[in-house]
């Protein structure tokens, strides 16, 4: 079985596709991607760390969590390599509007089951679309080191990507969560549908 048959298994497909005139654009722009990208797996880290301090009492959080942070700031230092190699600078990190929007879909209120779930599935989503951009940049970019580069990290997305679906079904009532998660796929492709499409930006 392929990859894409296997995740296609496991993970439910996000509603809009990347505008495939992103990618080509992102090409163009490939050291503003790369500074973008590495604030992105720094983001990422951190939001694990805070989702581990801020619900200690769930273990099976920490449990799976844990190696989560590493693999994210593993993948930050990665980024930081490809930068250098190619005489870029880090440069200053940007504002990341499609994280914004998604975070002020998150319901406030509830259970402690319940703020965490929300959580996890802004997590989970934001993991699914880097996932489906870094397949675009594997398919399609020039550069053979990065497409080989954006290929292990799609795989490893994916991974990240059902672990925070699992851990939201396995602390939440499954049906609540994906009757929930149909919500968040729904809100997150009008998000994609109305933001500006830029090269220079991982979402």
């Amino acid at each position: 079985m392929s990859w894409e048959e296997s995740t296609r298994q496991k993970m439910l497909h996000l509603k809009l596709p990347t505008d495939p005139r992103w990618v080509n654009i992102a090409e163009m722009n490939i050291e503003d991607i790369l500074v973008d990208h590495a604030y992105c797996e720094q983001k990422a880290a951190s939001s694990c760390i805070s989702l581990i301090v801020n619900f200690f009492d769930f273990p099976e959080l920490v449990d799976v969590l844990t190696p989560v942070v590493a693999e994210e700031w593993g993948h930050f230092e990665r980024v930081l390599e490809h930068l250098k190699k190619r005489g870029m600078d880090l440069g200053k990190p940007r504002k990341d509007d499609y994280v914004v929007q998604l975070s002020q879909f998150v319901k406030k209120g509830g259970s402690r089951q319940q703020q965490l779930t929300e959580y996890l599935l802004m997590n989970a989503l934001i993991e699914a679309r880097s996932c489906e951009r870094f397949k675009l940049l594997h398919q399609y970019i020039q550069d053979e080191e990065l497409k080989k580069f954006y290929y292990e990290l799609m795989i490893s997305e994916a991974g990240h990507y059902v672990n925070f679906i699992e851990l939201a079904r396995e602390i939440y009532d499954t049906a609540k969560v994906n009757s929930r998660w149909q919500e968040w796929l729904d809100f997150e492709a009008e998000v994609i549908r109305n933001l500006e499409i830029r090269g220079d930006r991982m979402h």
